[in-house]
């Protein structure tokens, strides 16, 4: 019995020490909550702004908006409350702007096809037809093709700067381009015309029949966000009364926010499942 422990310890102690020695496993890439944060972040045109800063500014402004409203109403309850809807509000604002610079960039996407489709027949080379849109391109995105042209410019490498490009963007419909473009520059052939037409055609008729339902149900987004407020600017008046807030201040009225918290939160995103059109996911990363 007592070589049998032995051997249990002299092996655990290997495998600490072994724990110990060993290098780090390599990471194989991000998370998909970081990648999709990323994405959003950079469509908001906020692409110097990391995840991990985005629920740092979260977190603070959180612990801040709970200190303060906590002090002014003596209800833990109601600045728990208030401090989650301020700890989304950073998030809530990136999405909100990703998701008009993305309806932005929806109505130029078939201006920049056409431009790389009269570049190709002129004769130009790939890169330069992507590089022409640096100069000639829509506004919203001379930025980011005039720095597709200097990385091209530097290195040479065609396939490493359309990987840049696609970072920068972060859109689907650029990686349909970029990828595009990419099996061309390797493969050869004679369609990239043909299929850029085509692309251009589709987007068009994708933008048309988007904005038609877009107005028509924009009202239901709009009636989703006044009900999700409503009831927590009642919240807020109330609370401003030292005897309301005391009310909230007790088990019973804790229950009473966390329930109105959680139906807030389903109600609101039902109702936007139900009313926005759904996103193109980026496939082709």
């Amino acid at each position: 019995m007592g070589v049998v422990a032995g051997l249990l310890l002299g092996a655990g102690l290997c495998l600490v020490l072994w724990s110990w020695t060993s290098p780090p496993p390599a990471r194989t890439g991000r998370s998909a909550w970081s990648e999709r944060t990323t994405d959003l972040l950079v469509q908001a045109g906020a692409s110097e702004v990391s995840p991990g800063a985005l629920v740092g500014v979260s977190v603070g402004l959180g612990g801040a908006v709970l200190v303060v409203v906590t002090a002014l109403t003596g209800a833990p309850a109601v600045g728990a409350a208030f401090a989650a809807l301020a700890g989304y509000g950073p998030t809530a604002l990136v999405r909100s702007r990703a998701r008009r610079r993305r309806a932005q960039l929806r109505e130029v996407w078939p201006e920049v096809v056409d431009h790389l489709a009269s570049g190709i027949r002129a004769g130009l080379s790939l890169p330069e037809s992507v590089a022409r849109l640096g100069e000639r391109g829509p506004a919203q995105l001379r930025p980011v093709f005039t720095a597709f042209a200097e990385d091209h410019r530097v290195t040479g490498r065609f396939s490493e700067c359309l990987d840049a490009l696609k970072a920068r963007l972060a859109d689907p419909v650029a990686d349909r381009i970029v990828e595009a473009l990419r099996l061309t520059a390797d493969v050869g052939g004679t369609d990239l015309g043909r299929l850029l037409r085509a692309l251009s055609q589709f987007l068009r008729e994708d933008l048309r029949t988007r904005g038609e339902l877009e107005a028509r149900q924009s009202w239901t987004v709009n009636a989703a966000r006044l009900a999700a407020a409503a009831p927590w600017l009642v919240l807020a008046l109330l609370a401003s009364r030292p005897e309301a807030a005391r009310a909230y201040d007790t088990p019973a009225g804790a229950l009473v926010v966390v329930g109105g918290a959680l139906v807030t939160v389903v109600a609101y995103q039902a109702m936007l499942r139900v009313a926005r059109l759904p996103e193109d996911a980026r496939v082709l990363r």
